[in-house]
Formats: C-alpha cells, sequence, structure tokens
C-alpha cells in the first residue's frame, strides 16, 4: 500500500539526478566555493530579482533554523513562533540547546499576525525576561495552511517598526507558492522577509535547502556559525546543483503544484464521504476529522499521521501527498476508502 505520511519518501526526481550525472567528471572546490554553487546562486538571484542577495546551501531544515536563528539573537534574545510550529513542536529543542527561548502563540490556522505579536511584546517590557527580537513563520505552515501577500507585508511592516527580524521557513514553499490562491511571489519573499530558505528536501532533492539573507546586516559572518553547527558541507555543490536544477523550467512550482493537485484530489474524496478538516485545506496536507471506525481501517492498511482522538466520535488523521504522488495512487485508496465506508 501506497504512504500519504510525508512528502520525502521517494528518493530523488529524474531531472535533478541527470544534473548530478552531469557533474560526474567534474573536480570542484570545497565548502560552496565552486562554480556550481555559484551559478546556483545567480540562478536563484534572477528569480528573486534580487542582486544583492545572499546565498548559502544548506544540508536540511533542522540544521538550518538552529543555524540561522542562533546566529541572528544574542543570547538573551528570544525567537517567537506559533504553538505548532516546527522549532517548537519537531526540532528535539533544537533552539533551546542553543540557548534560546521559543516564545510561543496560540494560532487557529497555523499563522502568526501582528495582533498575535502584540501581546508578546507587551509582556516582555524589561530585562528581566527574554527580549523578543525574531519571528519565525513558515509556508506553508505546519498545518498546510500558506501566507498572502498582504498578510506577509503587514506581518513584516510590524516587525519592523518593532524592531524584530521576519524569518520565513520555507521547508513547503513550492507548495505554497504553488497554491490556487496563492499571491505570492518569490521576489515578495525577498522584500517581505530579512531571511527566508527555498526548501529541496520535499519537492524532489536527495536534500538541501537554500537560504537567503535579504537583509545584510544580520548575515556577518554567518560562515563561521554554519562551520560551528556542521552546516557547512565539503561538498556544497551537491545541494547547489539540484537546486539550480529546480530553479530551471519552473520545474521548482510545477513539482509543488502537482503535491498540491493530487491532495486536491484527496479532499474531494473526503468532502464527498462528509468528513471535516481541522484546518483549511490549502496545500499538500490535509487534516481530516475521521470516524474511529474508519480511521482504524485507514490505519491498518496505509501510513499516515494519526494526531489522536478529536472528540469521542472521531480521529484527526493528516494526509500529506508529495511530487511523487500518482493517480494511481489516488485512485486505489478512493477505493478502499468507498468500501470501508459502507
Amino acid at each position: 500500500m501506497y504512504d500519504f505520511l510525508n512528502d520525502y519518501n521517494q528518493t530523488v526526481h529524474p531531472s535533478l539526478l541527470k544534473s548530478f550525472v552531469e557533474t560526474t567528471n567534474k573536480k570542484l572546490s570545497g565548502y560552496g566555493l565552486d562554480e556550481c554553487c555559484h551559478q546556483a546562486k545567480e540562478n536563484i538571484k534572477k528569480r528573486l530579482k534580487s542582486p544583492n542577495a545572499d546565498i548559502h546551501f544548506m544540508p536540511g531544515g533542522t540544521i538550518t533554523n538552529l543555524t540561522v536563528i542562533s546566529h541572528i539573537l544574542k543570547p538573551y534574545q528570544a525567537v517567537i513562533a506559533t504553538e505548532s510550529g516546527h522549532i517548537n513542536v519537531h526540532e528535539t529543542g533544537a533552539i533551546e540547546a542553543t540557548g534560546h527561548k521559543v516564545l510561543t502563540v496560540k494560532s487557529h490556522d497555523g499563522k502568526l499576525t501582528p495582533e498575535l505579536l502584540k501581546p508578546v511584546l507587551a509582556h516582555h517590557r524589561d530585562e528581566h525576561m527574554v527580549q523578543p527580537k525574531l519571528v519565525y513563520i513558515s509556508n506553508t505552515t505546519e498545518l498546510g495552511t500558506i501566507y498572502s501577500k498582504q498578510e506577509l507585508k503587514k506581518l513584516y511592516q510590524f516587525c519592523q517598526n518593532n524592531q524584530l527580524y521576519l524569518y520565513l521557513d520555507g521547508a513547503r514553499l513550492a507548495m505554497a507558492l504553488a497554491a490556487k490562491d496563492n499571491d505570492l511571489t518569490f521576489p515578495d519573499l525577498a522584500k517581505y522577509t530579512d531571511v527566508f530558505y527555498i526548501g529541496g528536501t520535499k519537492v524532489g532533492a536527495f536534500a538541501g535547502e537554500a537560504l537567503v539573507f535579504n537583509k545584510l546586516t544580520i548575515n556577518q559572518d554567518f560562515r563561521f556559525s554554519m562551520k560551528q553547527k556542521g552546516a557547512i558541507l565539503a561538498k556544497s555543490w551537491i545541494v547547489a546543483v539540484q537546486m539550480n536544477a529546480l530553479m530551471q523550467n519552473n520545474l521548482y512550482i510545477k513539482l509543488g503544484k502537482h503535491s498540491n493537485y493530487m491532495a486536491d484530489k484527496l479532499q474531494t474524496l473526503f468532502e464527498n464521504a462528509g468528513f471535516s478538516f481541522l484546518s483549511k485545506p490549502q496545500s499538500n496536507q490535509l487534516f481530516v476529522s475521521v470516524p474511529k471506525r474508519l480511521a482504524k481501517k485507514i490505519l491498518a492498511h496505509y501510513s499516515v499521521d494519526n494526531l489522536g482522538a478529536i472528540d469521542e466520535a472521531h480521529i484527526g488523521l493528516r494526509f500529506c501527498t508529495s511530487w511523487a504522488t500518482q493517480d494511481v495512487e489516488i485512485d486505489d485508496f478512493a477505493k478502499h476508502l468507498t468500501k470501508w465506508n459502507k
């Protein structure tokens, strides 16, 4: 049976594999100083329309988050995130292990707004508490929702007005930018964040992310932080080659669009079956409230994320589709769902 557990359970997209083959006989410099890294950086800058952006190739999402956040913050400063934020829930206390507190707020849709940030700033008023300095968001969020251009712009303006930095985790950025109701572009991300990353791991790469500093007063000596945290790869070109391929022919957005399209098909199945969603379906993650009897059938035959009991009669399940999900896999699931739901 196919699983809907995550969007990184397939090895690599063929175009990215081809890009590796083409580097077979090349001899390349180490630590991100080679021609492949240079070329990928220039192509990303063009997509961003940001010639001064400072770009670094990172091994994965968690090490990117802890390296960036610990680099930007002074020892007495903290980062703000939603309770569902990846740095708060799924990174084994990585941020706290660097000596920085994660201040959390509740958010029904996984997004941060100026209104949610204001009470945090009001509460942390003096030197007897940690100083909030960095705002962490992700797009898509951990609940599969996305930020609109206006939402991101308002949040960034609030951060600027309150001497805060805005950092966007782009692990699933391809799915966010390819969402049907998205109006954000790559240049918008360069304009309305201080730093963000373009996720590759969850959109067809073997591994790797491209980190982009837009604000060039917070990236000073960043390579020292990268080295200290184990984030500089001797073969950084491994990530760069993949990112370069993803930037060609709009492949990055195409793969995100495919992931979302597969989730749309699942969404239709669940809606026709009368199920409700725990958060608004907008991308490749669906959070579904399923009757317990049926949830047990699904969990016995498919790998999906069990979120636990929603109420006495329902269990929450997370379904995640990917760049490699095929129609036949959705069709097979539909047949089983129809049979089990009788």
